[in-house]
Formats: C-alpha cells, sequence, structure tokens
C-alpha cells in the first residue's frame, strides 16, 4: 500500500520513462520551451487618470500569450498526462494565458524590476496588498493604483495566469491547456471526488462538478455529508440527489419524500461537507500552468519579439524578476520550485535570433542555467502545496482543519531543507532541484498564525518527528510569523462565533520586498527568522489550553481543533499523479503539528509583532470557530474552525467595565493616558523600521492612529 509519494522521487520516475522512451523512439533533440506568440488587445496609456508617480506615469498593456512545450524535455517531462496531451504540428503541447502588464510610460524611469504576480483563482490581489488598493486588476482595468507604493518604487507590475479554474474570456486572468486523452482520441477516466462547503449563510442549490462524469448511473456515484469534519459521513441515498442534466457537469439535491438528513431541495446546507466521488473524465494538463508562469518569466527578461515579430514590451529592460502571491498561488510557488520550473535554460531563452540581451554579457553557452524568478515573496503560503499536478486536479482546492482534507496537497517534503520522513523512510526538500541546478530563488515565507491551526504550517520549520529545523541552514530563505494575524482579514462575525481579525499583512509585506530586492541585487541580508520555535517554548501542541497559554476569556470558546499531521493511501498509480483510491484512505495522523503559544492577552509571543500585538487594545487569534446556527439540522454542534478567519475581542476600556473573570487587564490599567499609548505605539513602530520589518510611511501612519484613538 502506498502511504506517502514523495514528490522529488515521482517527477525522477517520470522523467527516466520519458527520457528513455523518446532515445527508443529515436526522437529529436528537446525543442524550446518558450512563448511563441504574445497577443496584445488593448493599450491604455497613461493609466490611473494620468496620475504621475516617482516612476512618471503608467500605461497598462493586456492581452494573451501562447506558448509551447516539448513533451520529451525531462523539465516538461514531470508534468502529470503531458504524453496524453495533443501534439501541435512540431511535435510540441500548446497553451495559452491571460496576461497584465503595468509599466512606466518611461521605462527609464523605473527600476528594471518586475513584480509578476501569480493571481489567487483569477483575481489579482498586488495592489490591494502591497499599495492598499479598493480593489485589484483585472483583465480589463488596472485597478486601483491605491498610495502608490509599487509605482513609486518603480516596478512593473504583472498578471500571468496560470490556474485551470478560471477560463479565458471573463475579467479573471484565466488559461487554457489541453485536454489529456489516450492515444486512440477516447476520453481518459477515472475516480475523483468533489466537495462542497455549505455554511447557513449560503445554500447552494447545485455542486457543480470540476470535470464531467461518464455516466449518468447514479451506482456509479456516491454522495456523503457530515457537519463537523471528524463526524462520519452519511450517505445520501441515489433517491436523493440527481445530476442537473445531460452534461453530467453538476449534481442537486432532489425531494425522494423522504427528508434528508443535511439539507432540503432544492438547497444543500444548513451547515455541511458534502463528498461526491464519481467517475470523471478528460482530465486537464493542470500542471502545464507551471510552464506558463515559467516561460512568460523568461520571456519578458529576454526576448525581444515573439515569433511573429510582436515586440515584447519589456524589452531590455528587465534586470530583476519577483514573484508575489497571496495564498493558493503562493502553493502554486511551492510546487514551481519543487519540480524544478525556475530553470529556464540559456538557450531556451534565445529562440531564433530575436532575444534581446539587456545586461550586455550574455552568451550561447547552452549547458548555461538561468532563473525564471529571481526571488520569491509568499505571503501566507503554509507549509504545503497544490492539488495541480496530479490527473484530474482541482487546483482552487485547499487544505484547512474544516474542508478539502482529502485532497493531495498535504505530501511530504513539507521543509525547504532536507529532511528525513521517519514514517516512509524518505529524504527530501523542497529546493533539491534548483540546488542541483544552482536556480534556487531568494524565497521569503511569510505566514499569519492561521496557517499553524488550518493548514498544519509548523512542518515548514520542523521536521517530521517535531524537532525543530535549523533554518540557518536554508541559504537564500527567510521564514516570518506575523504574530496573531488571520489568513484573511475581517471584521463582522459571518459564518463565525466572534467579531473576526482585522490584521493585514500589507505594512510587513511592503518592508520585505524592499528587503528582498536588497538581497537579490546587493546581497544585504534580510532580518534574520522569526518564527515560533519548539526548543524556546514558542511552538507548542495546541492542548491543552493552559500549554497554548491563551486565556479563558467568558463568552470566548477554545477548544485547540486544528489540522492534523495525516498520511493518507490514495492508491497504487500515485507516484505517476494518478489517485485511483477516492476518497483516499486515511491511515493515520503520524507527523506532530504545532501551534504558536501566547501571552497572558492571547496574542503570540513569537514572530513579527506589529503595535497591533506589541501595544494591544484587544486579543487578536488567527484561528476562529465556526457558529452553530439555531437552525442547524438535528440541531448538531458544529466544533470546526472557521476556515481563514480569526478573531478580534476587543480588552475592555475601564477597570469597571472588565467582565467577571476576564484575566486581560482594561485599557485603563494598561495605559493610564493617553501620551502612554501614543509614546509606546510610536516607540514600537520605529523599532520595527528599525529592524527594517517596517517603512517609514507605514510609522507615522501608526503614529496618526495612535494619536486618534480614544485610549485609554
Amino acid at each position: 500500500m502506498k502511504l506517502c509519494i514523495l514528490p522529488a522521487n515521482r517527477a525522477a520516475g517520470r522523467i527516466a520513462v520519458l527520457v528513455a522512451g523518446a532515445v527508443t523512439l529515436g526522437a529529436a533533440p528537446p525543442a524550446s520551451a518558450r512563448v511563441t506568440h504574445m497577443t496584445i488587445t488593448a493599450t491604455e496609456s497613461p493609466t490611473y487618470g494620468g496620475a504621475s508617480f516617482s516612476a512618471g506615469q503608467y500605461e497598462r498593456i493586456e492581452g494573451k500569450i501562447t506558448g509551447e512545450v516539448d513533451l520529451n524535455d525531462p523539465q516538461n517531462a514531470v508534468i502529470v498526462d503531458i504524453e496524453h496531451a495533443p501534439r501541435n504540428a512540431n511535435g510540441t503541447v500548446g497553451y495559452s494565458a491571460d496576461f497584465q502588464i503595468l509599466r512606466p510610460v518611461d521605462l527609464s524611469k523605473g527600476n528594471h524590476r518586475v513584480l509578476f504576480e501569480l493571481p489567487n483563482r483569477g483575481r489579482a490581489l498586488v495592489l490591494g496588498t502591497l499599495n492598499d488598493g479598493k480593489a485589484g486588476s483585472t483583465t480589463v482595468s488596472s485597478g486601483d493604483a491605491g498610495n502608490g507604493f509599487l509605482m513609486n518604487q518603480g516596478y512593473t507590475i504583472v498578471e500571468g495566469a496560470w490556474d485551470i479554474s478560471v477560463g479565458q474570456g471573463g475579467s479573471g486572468f484565466g488559461v487554457t491547456l489541453p485536454v489529456a486523452k489516450n492515444r486512440d482520441g477516447t476520453s481518459i477516466t477515472g475516480v475523483t471526488t468533489e466537495e462542497l462547503v455549505v455554511d447557513f449563510t449560503a445554500t447552494p442549490a447545485t455542486l457543480p462538478l470540476t470535470y464531467p462524469a461518464t455516466s449518468a448511473d447514479q451506482s456509479k456515484a456516491m454522495l456523503t455529508v457530515r457537519a463537523n469534519y471528524g463526524d462520519t459521513p452519511i450517505a445520501i441515498p441515489a433517491t436523493g440527489w440527481a445530476y442537473t442534466d445531460s452534461s453530467l457537469t453538476a449534481i442537486q439535491l432532489i425531494n425522494n419524500g423522504q427528508p434528508l438528513k443535511f439539507g432540503a431541495p432544492p438547497s444543500f446546507g444548513p451547515t455541511a461537507l458534502y463528498e461526491f466521488t464519481y467517475i470523471a473524465k478528460d482530465p486537464i494538463v493542470a500542471g502545464l500552468g507551471f510552464a506558463a508562469a515559467r516561460d512568460f518569466a523568461a520571456f519578458l527578461r529576454d526576448a525581444k519579439t515573439d515569433d511573429a515579430g510582436v515586440a515584447n514590451p519589456m524589452a531590455g529592460d528587465v534586470e530583476r524578476i519577483y514573484s508575489f502571491c497571496v495564498s493558493q498561488p503562493c502553493r502554486t510557488m511551492h510546487d514551481f520550485v519543487l519540480w524544478g520550473f525556475n530553470e529556464v535554460e540559456h538557450a531556451r531563452s534565445h529562440h531564433d535570433g530575436r532575444d534581446g540581451d539587456h545586461d550586455g554579457d550574455r552568451d550561447r553557452d547552452s549547458d548555461r542555467h538561468e532563473m525564471a524568478f529571481d526571488g520569491v515573496l509568499n505571503w501566507i503560503g503554509g507549509g504545503d502545496g497544490i492539488y495541480m499536478n496530479y490527473r484530474f486536479a482541482q487546483p482552487f482546492r485547499t487544505h484547512r482543519q474544516h474542508i478539502a482534507r482529502w485532497t493531495p496537497e498535504f505530501q511530504f517534503p513539507w521543509a525547504n531543507q532536507r529532511t528525513h520522513d521517519r514514517v516512509t523512510n524518505q529524504t527530501a526538500g523542497r529546493l533539491d532541484r534548483c540546488r542541483e541546478t544552482d536556480t534556487c530563488p531568494k524565497i521569503i515565507e511569510l505566514n499569519s498564525e492561521n496557517e499553524y491551526y488550518s493548514k498544519g504550517g509548523s512542518l515548514l520549520t520542523t521536521d517530521t518527528a517535531g524537532h525543530d529545523l535549523d533554518l540557518d541552514d536554508t541559504p537564500g530563505v527567510r521564514y516570518y510569523l506575523l504574530a496573531s494575524a488571520p489568513h484573511a482579514a475581517g471584521s463582522a462575525a459571518g459564518i463565525c462565533q466572534q467579531p473576526q481579525n482585522p490584521i493585514v499583512a500589507n505594512q510587513v509585506l511592503r518592508a520585505l520586498l524592499i528587503d528582498l530586492d536588497q538581497w537579490v541585487s546587493s546581497g544585504r541580508e534580510p532580518p534574520k527568522n522569526r518564527v515560533p520555535r519548539r526548543a524556546d517554548g514558542t511552538l507548542v501542541a495546541s492542548l491543552p489550553q493552559s500549554a497554548e497559554g491563551f486565556p479563558t476569556i467568558p463568552g470566548v470558546t477554545y477548544n485547540g481543533i486544528m489540522h492534523t499531521g495525516d498520511l493518507w493511501d490514495f492508491g497504487p498509480k500515485f507516484d505517476d499523479g494518478i489517485a485511483t483510491i477516492s476518497p483516499p484512505i486515511l491511515v493515520g495522523t503520524p507527523y506532530p503539528v504545532f501551534v504558536p503559544k501566547t501571552d497572558a492577552d492571547g496574542n503570540d509571543v513569537a514572530g513579527i509583532r506589529m503595535p497591533d500585538i506589541s501595544v494591544p487594545l484587544a486579543t487578536y487569534s488567527g484561528w476562529a470557530l465556526r457558529a452553530s446556527p439555531a437552525s442547524e439540522t438535528d440541531g448538531i454542534k458544529i466544533v470546526d474552525g472557521c476556515d481563514a478567519s480569526g478573531q478580534r475581542i476587543p480588552f475592555a476600556r475601564f477597570k469597571a467595565d472588565r467582565a467577571a473573570g476576564d484575566p486581560r487587564l482594561s485599557l485603563e490599567e494598561r495605559y493610564p493616558d493617553h501620551a502612554t499609548y501614543v509614546n509606546r505605539v510610536t516607540q514600537a513602530a520605529q523599532l520595527l523600521e528599525q529592524e527594517r520589518l517596517l517603512v517609514d510611511m507605514d510609522v507615522q501612519a501608526y503614529i496618526a492612529a495612535a494619536q486618534a484613538a480614544a485610549v485609554p
């Protein structure tokens, strides 16, 4: 029985088989993997209403790229099902992807650096994050420039699509990737599982399927439901559900005259996890999304024109390319590096003699390797990968304590440095392949507390026995915890028990981008790692509550529930990226996972403590619990985590207002007067600036907010 698969070994196996096959067939030498055509569909110059920044005015260029890869090239042979993809006339496999470029009108005024965002489910988040913008850019809009931080730094901002969950032709950044077929042209089929997460605020009428079912025969499928992840799934009989139409791409509940355990036709709900297992057909070769990002970065850096003579808008300007991502695409970047996609061979980046030589010292040494990305800035990527380089991939899924726990994104190796898995007796690290070719980018990993509770995030910095890794022994990588932060900021309770946590990482990310650029460009090291550790007692088990340190607050539940270190059996073909057991069999939870320890207020002790945490007005947690609505079916108690949310539990303003039993001091007891509070916030913000974890604009914003606050 296959208990766990090492992706690095899986990659090596695929390369050996496919390359051997190419030699046997007398295949031609590998063709270049590259962007062949750039189609520009619109240009807006200037954009942002003609506003001028330190780098002058900006313009927007949108369109799509078309690319091709050689399926016999070892760098592409790791893509699952690429051998089943349709071929172009020259024997390559093609794809297309949306893009957008926001660049200075006068490139000479820019900093000659590209910030390449991998969109999150087709959404551009970089301007909303680094510029505090109100809305992200789309394929038809440059979005909101916000405070103009990136433009004042002189960055060119690029969106490059990669994700099969988003098709082309809409407002999101989408891709068109080929469908894998058998050699005789018939459909490839296989078992797969879909999940529908239902909460009381939304009760959908249908469960859409990622891939069409092969048959309308309901005996070949199964629908189950449960309220909490730890509950036993309840099978819904075939009389209780049906496909919505003959396309077999969605299901619905139906009224068979009997009440259902959960939900009531025509809606799923009210709070439940529905899992639908069926025989699907026509898998998309989703791993080509890695190649799309790699090849577009290489094109922007090196090409003068595409094959048809269309000019590269960035020709001759690009000195550095940094990837940026929020959440889902950061897990994509984890696997991008793991599978070796950051390697761009020098020979590939100079096709047909049309490519630029922006730094004047490149040669045509085909043995020389280049990087797609010089640096990687990951925000809330956790310690796992993505459900992408698999047959019947579903890259929009994400493991959390409550949802998508059956998906294969949670796989050894988790850490960047090499570790030994005592359970499966394997040794590997996420940087193994790029170290072999000297193509590892500089990497900054910033995570919230939520990643520890919801995604087993401690495995990024501990081994599979639960021991601290020597993070200083991971050259080229920095690790930070944003103390007490959620995965996604909010304010209202929504589906959670308490008001949500509004802390964002924007301020720290601005500083870390500057740190990353200095690290790559001049070798100046970023600030030291700041994460909780087992050795100093700041990384602990979530239970008992006294060990974790979270205070007992009246009206606030703490149950310690979190993502566990699971081991799954996906079947004997999992080495090839094919799950034949779905949902997989849970073998056990042998991998220890931990959470950050808190202080007496419930705020994290370790990590980057922003003034909100070091000079607090409330308890902030990166975790939260789901609410149990009064209408919950059969009165079931919901005990699971509230996914990406955290919570904010304010301190009482005055001592007399403290609730009975609340151990947390009031604002009056903490800050005897307003000036004391302002001075402490000022000192905390200025210290972070000295440590290169805040920039001056954000220091001043913290001070201004403190001055305006009603404290005590």
